[in-house]
């Protein structure tokens, strides 16, 4: 099938993000004589959102008397560094330019900060025209939940026919299907393939050029 719409995860799917999240969350810890963790560590605790990433990272989690200061210590150092070392992965642009040139319309769905999100993708990726982060303020609820993939196919005028999902985890997954839509699962992002199977993936992509085959 040709998909007309496409709904990207961002960090794993789109762009590289973990040695800046590292980073942050490593510069919390120490500001709090807290132990960091290494990037495989931090790999593992990605993918549910900035806060759940802390409640991994910080021993005792949100039990802990300190986190909501570590957590707000890593939020402060994140907006000032998200762009320290974050990179497309190879062969994004090039596949965006071209949906883009054939037409096709595409946003972004991110557990993390909403000011972040936007601001990746506006330095990123100008062909995507819908960036929509954590923004349970305004009654959306995170992935997995289906509110962000809901709220994106609003602000771009489509439904969900000819639409698709395009994400790295068990967290995509879940959003997909409780957004009704197919998805497509990298293997270029945090998660790898076994991983994926064992949580339900039935379609991969090796390279972002197989997006143009779909």
């Amino acid at each position: 099938m040709k998909y007309t719409t496409y709904i990207f995860d961002l960090d794993g799917t789109l762009l590289d993000t973990l040695q800046d999240l590292a980073d942050a969350v490593n510069h919390a810890l120490h500001q709090y004589g807290m132990a960091q963790h290494s990037l495989d560590e931090i790999r593992t605790f990605v993918g549910n959102g900035v806060r759940l990433l802390m409640e991994r990272s910080v021993p005792d989690g949100a039990k802990n008397p300190d986190f909501e200061a570590v957590f707000a210590a890593f939020r402060q150092y994140y907006m000032e560094h998200s762009l320290d070392n974050t990179r497309p992965y190879d062969g994004i642009p090039e596949a965006l330019c071209e949906l883009k040139r054939q037409g096709c319309r595409m946003a972004v769905v991110s557990n993390k900060m909403m000011a972040a999100t936007k601001e990746l993708v506006t330095h990123f990726f100008p062909e995507i025209e819908v960036a929509i982060g954590e923004h349970e303020a305004a009654g959306i609820r995170k992935k997995p939940a289906p509110d962000t993939v809901d709220e994106a196919l609003r602000q771009l005028g489509v439904t969900k026919e000819g639409a698709v999902y395009v994400g790295d985890s068990d967290v995509d997954l879940q959003t997909a299907c409780n957004s009704g839509l197919p998805c497509i699962s990298v293997l270029w992002g945090f998660r790898d393939r076994d991983f994926l199977l064992a949580h339900g993936a039935t379609t991969f992509i090796r390279h972002p050029r197989e997006l143009l085959d779909g």
